[in-house]
């Protein structure tokens, strides 16, 4: 399957974005996402149409039987069996009248999202995928206008007792900036530094650290180096 083809490409971000992508679907995105920037570039723009368009949209508060449910079966109350069932029962057509209402929702935002994509300019993220010795993406960074979003692949096997740590490595020949600690599993958000907007960045490096990270400011042992891109 060409997951490069304009409309099919449009589609898994569309999906992926509004939450509807799951499961092993959502897992093979996340990593095709790693793989091809076309596909990352898509995906962004999706998330700026969407979230553009939702702030548009008045807030609908639930019924309270909707967020009852959703706390009981997350976890977070114990509500015995006696005391919500006559409530479910009494709310049914309500529940599933909000619920229709969602999707519905969610269609309409695809579709004006589908008519406003192609003739809405939005600035590209910076991106950079940190590789290891065999070509293996470990890392996806991607950088908005105020934060650095870290997602680290499942080819990443961390050394338990250190860190890794990303540092910006400018062009005027000053010494490498700290941008944060990486996530070894999952995805985090570090603060955008000041210094993105007013020097010539040539790459981002990586190093390894003990726990906590550089204990002098400066990096102890360089592993990786990455361009950063505009798409």
């Amino acid at each position: 399957m060409n997951y490069l083809l304009e409309a099919r490409r449009n589609a898994l971000a569309a999906e992926y974005v509004l939450g509807t992508l799951q499961g092993g679907a959502r897992r093979r995105y996340q990593q095709l996402m790693m793989q091809y920037s076309l596909i990352r570039e898509t995906t962004w723009m999706w998330e700026q149409q969407i979230n553009d368009l939702s702030r548009q949209l008045d807030p609908v508060t639930p019924e309270e039987v909707v967020w009852q449910k959703i706390s009981q079966r997350l976890g977070f109350v114990d509500v015995p069996a006696g005391n919500i069932v006559p409530l479910v029962q009494k709310k049914k057509s309500a529940v599933w009248q909000w619920a229709t209402g969602l999707a519905t929702a969610a269609a309409l935002i695809l579709a004006v999202v589908l008519i406003r994509v192609q003739t809405v300019e939005v600035t590209p993220p910076q991106v950079a995928v940190v590789q290891g010795e065999k070509a293996q993406a470990l890392w996806l960074i991607e950088i908005d206008d105020e934060i650095i979003r870290v997602k680290a692949s499942d080819n990443l096997q961390p050394q338990l007792n250190n860190d890794y740590e990303l540092w910006m490595v400018a062009k005027d020949g000053r010494a490498p900036v700290s941008l944060g600690l990486l996530p070894k599993s999952g995805q985090l958000e570090l603060a955008k530094h000041a210094l993105f907007e007013q020097v010539e960045i040539v790459a981002l490096a990586v190093s390894l650290e003990p726990l906590g990270g550089s204990p002098n400011g400066l990096p102890t042992t360089v592993l990786y180096t990455t361009e950063l891109m505009t798409l």
